[in-house]
């Protein structure tokens, strides 16, 4: 007579449990701050996009300017009257029609900085800025600038500025820059600053850019005067 041996059943003891639990906390715990890492560069990328895309419309229209002497055509700062408002800028590249009055909205807005506009058909069309923040403020270059000259920044970097935590759209996640050359970066917060260039005000202006009318090697502490930002 055969007798059919049966293999025990076994399961997980308490301990065994207990050391897997643990383990996927562990691997979790790891794995989120890079996934939110991730997610905070690439919602920068995306900011930095729209700044682009704000630079490429407002180059279209100094080029034209320049080529047909149109005094209302041309970069910020060489304006005729130059906007004291982010409204008024915005309202000079919409109205001839280099963006459309929808655009706006969605070129200045990013997680926690978003801004409700009003479009108004026109002709010529306009845009109001009625609330909210703006992810993007604008410089007030000129064409006698160079091209690492700053054209735009993310609304929570100040030039040469320490970042505040908290400040929107970022905080010490990071910053855009976009430059007059057409170039646009995305940095860490580590950067803003001169410290964060080995104290060199000459590598800020090469990395991060200049400010309108600064002479190389000279750094103010804040953004220049006229600066257009919204809230």
């Amino acid at each position: 007579m055969k007798i059919k041996l049966t293999k025990p059943f076994t399961a997980f003891t308490l301990i065994e449990l207990l050391v897997v639990i643990a383990i996927i906390a562990i691997l979790a715990a790891l794995a989120v701050p890079a996934l939110t890492s991730a997610l905070a560069k690439a919602q920068l990328t995306g900011t930095m996009n729209n700044g682009r895309q704000l630079y490429l419309a407002q180059f279209s229209e100094a080029n034209d300017g320049a080529a047909t002497g149109d005094p209302l055509l041309a970069w910020p700062g060489d304006l005729v009257a130059v906007p004291a408002t982010l409204q008024a800028y915005v309202n000079n590249v919409v109205g001839p029609g280099y963006l459309r009055g929808g655009d706006i909205a969605k070129l200045f807005s990013a997680p926690s900085a978003s801004v409700s506009t009003t479009v108004n058909s026109g002709p010529p069309e306009s845009v109001t800025l009625d609330s909210g923040i703006g992810a993007l403020k604008v410089h007030p270059c000129k064409d006698a600038d160079t091209s690492n000259t700053i054209f735009a920044t993310s609304h929570n970097y100040i030039y040469n500025t320490d970042i505040v935590n908290g400040s929107v759209p970022y905080g010490l996640k990071g910053f855009i820059v976009v430059r007059k050359g057409g170039d646009a970066t995305v940095y860490k917060s580590g950067q803003a600053t001169t410290v964060g260039w080995g104290n060199d005000c000459t590598k800020l202006q090469s990395g991060v850019g200049a400010r309108t009318g600064d002479a190389p090697g000279t750094c103010g502490g804040t953004d220049p005067a006229n600066t257009l930002i919204f809230n």
